[in-house]
């Protein structure tokens, strides 16, 4: 089955549909439990089109579309359209057909029950195969109406991730600023996966324009907890906690952080972790922020800026690590002074985001989720080459 379905679309049905009673198997079966059509086609797979009805199909497609790039936006409208009509066959997707035997045995049968519906149909996105990802479901009623993102921890790492996520969002505070988010619907393990529904976003969220124009005022109250600045401390703490974590790490890091233990003052406080674009929306004139798996406390202000230049540097354009590194600079140095950063700090603040980045990513690796090859080592080459 591997074989057929490649590593993209194979490690998804792993992580999803792995699990005593239940097969998977090429071909539209009409006495399948649940049917998928595969968009666009086997080897190139990015999405699993659940094949409930003509209304769950369209829906998956259409729902939130408006949060999409342009292009992808008009393909999903253009097949949404097709699904709606009952044309779908035209695109020639082919299909996966899965047997289980009984409901529960799928793990949307499983949230089903857990969350009272009768059925849920599971929309699931495909990303390249990679042991960060975690597979998300989108989930619809009979009617096609959201009902929640599901999202799965298959591995130490991922479930570690899945577990953060839930914790955060049990706790964020509101008011003084703090961009809500969806709340947490369910959380829960299911034959070894760690498993956090998350509330369907409102129907009229939109893209947010700029996108990469940072929001200082939002990141400054998710620093501040939605609450005043606090006063400058020494960076002491920060580098203590780099020193225990890195304990059996590659000795290059040791190296930077001492280079780092200045005795600087910074403000300190939390970070959403993965500001980036695409994990936020506008919605009545706001700011509504998701997937906080990797919130913290007690980084230097400025991370949130730091990491919305180097990933959308790393994710939307493609550049090495070093390049990002330079997109990092250029962000701290135009807008790190309405953050309190003067050039000094900027500076500390950029070399420290790249510390505490190959850290959560050797971190990762520990929970046998695997070196990023994007960021190891070329992290480390990167702090080297700034420190000499």
């Amino acid at each position: 089955m591997q074989e057929v379905l490649g590593q993209r679309l194979g490690w998804v049905v792993r992580a999803v549909f792995d699990n005593p009673g239940v097969t998977v198997k090429v071909g539209d079966d009409p006495t399948a439990t649940v049917r998928y059509a595969v968009i666009p086609a086997l080897g190139n797979a990015r999405f699993l089109l659940p094949l409930a009805s003509a209304r769950v199909t369209a829906a998956s497609l259409l729902a939130y579309n408006a949060l999409r790039p342009p292009k992808v936006r008009a393909g999903r409208a253009a097949v949404g359209v097709l699904a709606r009509v009952g044309l779908l066959g035209l695109t020639n997707a082919p299909v996966l057909s899965v047997h289980a035997d009984k409901a529960e045995d799928l793990l949307s049968g499983f949230l089903a029950a857990e969350l009272g519906y009768d059925r849920l149909h599971a929309a699931i996105g495909i990303r390249p195969p990679d042991p960060h990802h975690k597979p998300t479901l989108q989930l619809f009623d009979d009617q096609g109406r959201p009902r929640g993102y599901a999202k799965i921890g298959w591995n130490d790492g991922t479930r570690a991730m899945v577990r953060a996520e839930a914790a955060t969002l049990a706790a964020l505070p509101a008011g003084g600023g703090f961009p809500p988010a969806p709340q947490l619907k369910l959380h829960t393990q299911w034959h070894g996966r760690e498993i956090a529904v998350i509330e369907p976003m409102p129907r009229d969220v939109r893209r947010i324009r700029r996108p990469d124009s940072p929001r200082l005022d939002a990141m400054l109250a998710v620093a501040r907890r939605g609450g005043p600045a606090t006063p400058p401390v020494p960076v002491t703490g920060l580098i203590a906690g780099w020193r225990d974590r890195a304990k059996d790490a590659d000795p290059r890091i040791h190296v930077f952080i001492d280079r780092l233990d200045t005795g600087l003052t910074l403000e300190f406080g939390d970070w959403h972790g993965d500001w980036v674009p695409w994990n936020m929306a506008r919605h009545r004139g706001g700011l509504l922020v998701w997937d906080w798996e990797n919130r913290a406390a007690g980084v230097p202000v400025g991370f949130d800026l730091a990491h919305q230049a180097f990933q959308t540097a790393l994710s939307t354009h493609g550049k090495p690590a070093a390049d990002c590194a330079e997109a990092v600079d250029g962000a701290l140095a135009a807008y790190g002074p309405a953050l309190g950063l003067d050039p000094a700090r900027q500076r500390f603040v950029a070399d420290a985001y790249l510390v505490e980045l190959w850290l959560r990513t050797y971190e990762l690796s520990g929970g046998g989720a695997g070196w990023n090859p994007k960021l190891h080592p070329a992290l480390l080459d990167v702090l080297e080459a700034r420190h000499g």
